[in-house]
């Protein structure tokens, strides 16, 4: 009997998701400028703004990480997509500065556990062989995803308006959490399409979503996980620029036309798709461990070198690739964290994603009160990218998520 293929439907839930959240997240970073006008936001208020979402999605992402882990991720993941989209669409309702960062915050809120629970998913859905694949394929979609928003904003900020476009991002996370619901089930034991082939191919990942490595508390602390959150922090310090500051660096230093960001932004998050595209696919006996490393150390190196160069062109080339480099880690972090968790993978993922995005709330709003310190010039906040590529590349020379899970008490119940 051949194994049925239901698995790979639940792959594409996580990819269509994927790229949904980052266009729903990396929208008003394109609709920056029309949003600046409309409720006279100044740099510091527009770098508090986004942030907001970063705080809030650090500070919900353990709780939801714990709310997939024990309550399972069909009734997680259909409840925050609902939230978030609600206050996706509610973006386009703001009036002043303070509603403009509540709506955010809360859209943050909505979002957090979204990729811990899909890589919960994935583990149990995947065998091994597939789940690396599969998480280079996810954050690909994601890189694809927001690299697809700007043009989609500039399309819908020409038709409707910004504040219409926002409801209609909105409006497309309705309709996924309603399929998902429908369709999926959290043990594909309980999926009436999967057979007993399937089942089998599946027993080694649905019996290690069950494993323990110890009380999730007792593993959080645990030198391996702080390594692995660290890293991604300073990872995400870098990433969110490309989502947060870039057209506005673009139109400021560099006099690009609206047309024209819109245009160059893409760069950097569709090499950082085949990045993350790249590591997936490369041979297994291919150390992620090094790959890891020399990826954050060629970021610092071509960020460092930004500043120096001549002209846009060069400057959004090195972005591009620098993009690529750092992306190389994508699937290898993500990956680390079912090794690492096993039972708790949710909740270890929920960790390095809530370091991740409290980078996203520290990273915009650094780089809006250095703006405005220094006169708009944009070098010093382009040097600190590259120190925090540095600080994750050292991370890897100690960061071996292949050992498993470290031995941990049982002291504290689940």
């Amino acid at each position: 009997m051949r194994p049925s293929r239901v698995r790979y439907g639940v792959v594409g839930f996580a990819l269509s998701l994927a790229v949904l959240a980052y266009i729903q997240r990396v929208a008003i970073s394109q609709a920056a400028g029309p949003i600046s006008q409309d409720l006279g936001l100044d740099k510091a208020q527009l770098g508090l703004v986004f942030g907001a979402f970063g705080l809030s999605y650090a500070l919900f992402e353990i709780p939801m990480g714990l709310r997939g882990d024990r309550l399972g991720v069909r009734r997680t993941l259909t409840q925050i997509v609902i939230a978030w989209s609600a206050f996706t669409a509610l973006t386009g309702f703001a009036w002043n500065f303070t509603s403009m960062w509540v709506v955010r915050f809360l859209f943050g809120a909505g979002e957090a556990g979204c990729f811990p629970n899909l890589t919960r998913m994935l583990s149990q859905w995947l065998p091994s062989g597939e789940r690396m694949r599969a998480q280079a394929l996810m954050w690909a979609f994601t890189r694809w995803g927001a690299a697809m928003t700007p043009p989609l904003v500039l399309l819908a900020i020409n038709l409707v308006g910004w504040r219409a476009g926002f409801v209609i991002f909105g409006l497309m996370g309705f309709i996924w959490g309603l399929f998902f619901l429908r369709s999926f089930r959290d043990d594909p034991a309980d999926h009436p399409k999967v057979n007993e082939a399937e089942l089998a191919l599946l027993a080694e990942s649905r019996a290690l979503g069950e494993q323990a490595s110890g009380g999730w508390l007792h593993l959080l602390l645990r030198p391996k996980v702080f390594l692995l959150v660290l890293q991604y922090f300073c990872f995400s310090y870098v990433w969110y620029f490309y989502v947060t500051w870039m057209p506005s660096y673009l139109q400021e230093a560099h006099g690009q036309t609206a047309a024209a960001t819109a245009a160059l932004s893409v760069l950097p998050l569709l090499l950082g798709g085949l990045g993350s595209l790249v590591s997936g696919m490369l041979p297994m006996w291919i150390s992620r461990r090094l790959l890891a490393f020399l990826g954050f150390a060629a970021t610092a190196l071509l960020l460092v070198a930004v500043p120096h160069m001549p002209g846009v062109g060069w400057v959004i080339t090195l972005m591009a690739i620098a993009s690529f480099c750092s992306d190389l880690t994508m699937p290898i972090s993500w990956n680390a964290c079912a090794d690492i968790g096993q039972r708790y993978t949710a909740t270890v993922a929920a960790a390095m994603n809530m370091l991740g995005n409290f980078a996203g709330f520290v990273a915009p709003v650094v780089g809006g009160f250095i703006l405005q310190a220094n006169g708009g010039d944009w070098n010093l906040l382009i040097y600190t990218m590259g120190g925090s590529a540095v600080i994750s590349a050292l991370c890897w020379i100690f960061l071996d998520p292949a050992a498993g899970p470290a031995a941990v008490p049982e002291a504290e119940p689940a």
